[in-house]
């Protein structure tokens, strides 16, 4: 039985050069900012840690349990300033066992200038299960959710003059 692929991809459009859009992934204090991460190490080299940890929620789903926790992996590619590619990534939710493996690719170019960008973010992974598919459908909300976010916090930083 062939295992049909789950993906969400997001694309946006951000008041920064690609650089500081790529480099908004790595650095703990922004992490903090626009994905509400609690912990980070993330390391913007091939073979480099990717970790970021989510405070528990208080909701609950029926499937997925409380949402929060850990997602890790991999940085397989790095580009400066272009894309990062993350493997062998798994979500490890507050409860329960955790979903992967799975993979995160972040892409930049510039957009109508160097002081734009077009930022790509795709995050794919592969199982029939409800628990993945729940999965996939919340990620789709909260990546929506986080570059705008994302968009809101870099886009600041060019009227306030900051970074």
């Amino acid at each position: 039985m062939a295992v049909p692929g789950l993906n969400v991809e997001r694309t946006i459009i951000v008041q920064a050069p690609a650089e500081r859009v790529m480099s908004a992934f790595f650095d703990p204090a922004d992490l903090s900012i626009w994905w509400r991460v609690v912990r980070s190490v993330t390391v913007p080299r091939p073979l480099g840690t990717y970790a970021i940890e989510w405070a528990p929620t208080g909701y609950r789903d029926e499937l997925l349990g409380p949402l929060g926790g850990a997602f890790h992996g991999t940085v397989i590619d790095y580009r400066a300033g272009v894309e990062f590619f993350v493997a062998d990534a798994y979500w490890s939710p507050p409860e329960g066992e955790p979903i992967g493996p799975m993979a995160m690719e972040v892409r930049c170019r510039a957009h109508g200038g160097s002081h734009m960008t077009q930022l790509v973010v795709r995050q794919s992974g592969q199982d029939d299960g409800a628990r993945w598919q729940r999965y996939f459908d919340v990620v789709a909300a909260g990546w929506q959710r986080a570059l705008a976010d994302l968009k809101q916090h870099l886009d600041a930083e060019i009227v306030t003059g900051r970074r």
